[in-house]
């Protein structure tokens, strides 16, 4: 049966990860143009769309079939992706680019359940891009597979298995194929930082930055994948005798990058806890950063971790408006954001991921908020923590 075009838009909004994978993707790619199209022999329409260049595209919104690539990725089953026009034999006087201005690009099927065609996933940007790499095209059709399986899934949950699998397949994939060439891609930069003049630093400082924002990014998302398959946060578990220096350091690095802002920190020296440390400093940071983009400018944000009668308490303050109790209730929910929140702030992860490292270390991440102060805070048993147990430990 042929669906209609309110329908299928509506299937593709049921699918909650969907905004994260449009801003995903153009994170990876650098394409400021993003949508899922559903593509029939005769129309075009978009059903999702992520437009940082202001193509003017709205969901619901058509475009002439014969006047796209979607079109040809239809007809011949097949994925096109395209690093530049200019330098492309097949491509480079084709209608299509000249029509909407791009060099970049790429569209790769979507299928409904059964195998019939339902679309594209595609990307354009006026710019240049390296999308070939198999890296980045692994994870562009990795993608559209999970958005095939989730409009699948809407018909057949009985096929959770075959989900499960593509999800340790996106895990397995993030932490080699993406990860292993960003870390060339930011050692090469430091080796530039080394041998270039100074009037590239600023360049070469931002494609740092943008690195570790990229890895940040795929960490958030490989957490989530894995909390969500039911195996929450591993753990590694050892005895730490100078906690504080190595949540000092996190501070420290949170005042580099926002210089404006005034961290301060109340904490004892010799903590001593049983821990997964670099998971405790994740969640630390991650309080941080919600505190600072979210609290008020002019007011410091404040640290304060406490140890005795059998507890570890770290606390994040913050000024600003009162919270909502209702909103309060849906922060450490995944990829929630407030209303005014910025997309280029994050992908709505990191509180739940916090949470989520709080849970696995047997303890919990409540919030308090009034006129005064919105706090986060993070308790557990500062010895034994017997509740973790073994699995709490990686396999």
């Amino acid at each position: 049966m042929q669906l209609t075009l309110d329908e299928d838009i509506a299937a593709i909004e049921k699918i909650s990860a969907v905004p994260t994978i449009l801003q995903a993707v153009s994170e990876l790619t650098g394409l400021r143009f993003v949508c899922i199209a559903r593509v029939t022999a005769d129309t075009w329409h978009s059903c999702a769309v992520l437009d940082k260049l202001n193509f003017g595209l709205k969901v619901g919104d058509a475009l002439d079939v014969s006047s796209t690539l979607c079109e040809e990725v239809r007809d011949n089953n097949a994925a096109i992706i395209i690093d530049s026009v200019r330098d492309s034999t097949q491509y480079c006087d084709h209608h299509t680019p000249r029509i909407y201005g791009f060099q970049s690009y790429f569209s790769i099927p979507l299928y409904r359940p059964g195998g019939e065609y339902f679309g594209t996933l595609c990307g354009l940007d006026p710019d240049k891009a390296e999308l070939t790499r198999s890296a980045t095209s692994n994870t562009l059709t990795l993608f559209a597979e999970l958005i095939s399986r989730q409009l699948a899934g809407q018909e057949a949950l009985r096929d959770q298995a075959e989900t499960a699998r593509l999800r340790e397949q996106f895990i397995a994939m993030l932490g080699h194929d993406i990860r292993t060439p960003l870390s060339t891609m930011t050692n090469g930069v430091e080796i530039l930082r080394l041998k270039a003049p100074a009037s590239l630093t600023p360049l070469l400082d931002l494609m740092y930055r943008s690195g570790q924002r990229i890895a940040a990014l795929v960490d958030d998302v490989t957490d989530f994948t894995r909390g969500r398959m039911g195996g929450g946060i591993a753990l590694a578990l050892r005895r730490e005798d100078k906690l504080e220096l190595l949540l000092k350091q996190a501070i420290d690095e949170l005042r580099s990058v926002h210089p404006g802002r005034q961290i301060i920190e109340e904490m004892p020296d010799d903590l001593e806890l049983l821990c997964d440390a670099p998971r405790l400093v994740q969640l630390l940071s991650n309080l941080l950063k919600n505190a600072i983009v979210h609290g008020s400018a002019s007011a410091p944000v404040r640290v304060r971790v406490t140890q005795g009668g059998g507890m570890f308490e770290l606390a994040v303050s913050n000024s600003g408006p009162a919270i909502p109790a209702e909103i309060q209730s849906q922060l450490f929910q995944p990829f929630w954001r407030s209303a005014t929140e910025q997309g280029g702030q994050g992908l709505g992860l990191g509180l739940f991921i916090a949470s989520e490292i709080a849970v696995s270390h047997g303890g919990t991440l409540e919030v308090a908020s009034s006129d005064a102060a919105t706090t986060f805070t993070y308790r557990s048993r500062s010895a034994g923590l017997a509740s973790c147990g073994a699995d709490a430990l990686p396999l």
